[in-house]
């Protein structure tokens, strides 16, 4: 078979520009591609914007769960004296609480809750009582002691004060 020649078409220019520029046939679709692409766009952008917003409040909300879980063991310290009172009155020797024989215990802040403490309350040292207190200086001693309070919440979060306090006595 022989190969046939083909003429190539002569591309003819338009003979009228403006029957171009008014040939709209699929700018209606292209159009709505760009429309789509823009609402897919800030849809994306508003899911990731709300992700991070979550993702930064639970982050808040764990903290400060276990923030008042340290605040719940000043509490505990400041209702049991007896982490504080004359049997704790050696430097250098931290009491534990909620156990004393167990450093990592934690003690519940409600019955049920996930939240928990623990801690430990120093003595310092004694000094004489600090101006305004209405203790007689020459009669009574400041015994100054120093609390670690622990506090843990959810996800493995912890939060420590440190606070120091004292306590009047002879």
């Amino acid at each position: 078979m022989a190969a046939r020649k083909t003429a190539a078409m002569p591309l003819t220019p338009p003979e009228n520009a403006r029957a171009v520029l008014k040939n709209q046939n699929g700018m209606a679709m292209a159009v709505c591609l760009l429309v789509l692409l823009l609402v897919t766009v800030m849809g994306v952008m508003s899911i990731r914007t709300s992700t991070a917003d979550l993702q930064i409040s639970t982050n808040h909300q764990i903290y400060h769960k276990s923030f008042y879980a340290a605040e719940a063991a000043k509490a505990y310290v400041r209702n049991h004296p007896d982490l504080y009172g004359s049997q704790n009155v050696s430097p250098g020797s931290p009491v534990r609480f909620p156990s004393p024989a167990d450093p990592q215990a934690t003690q519940a802040v409600a019955s049920g809750a996930s939240d928990s403490f623990n801690g430990e309350v120093e003595y310092l040292h004694s000094s004489v009582p600090p101006r305004g207190s209405g203790f007689q200086a020459a009669k009574f001693r400041a015994h100054i002691y120093r609390m670690d309070c622990r506090g843990h919440g959810p996800r493995d979060s912890v939060s420590r004060i440190e606070a120091g306090f004292y306590r009047m006595g002879f």
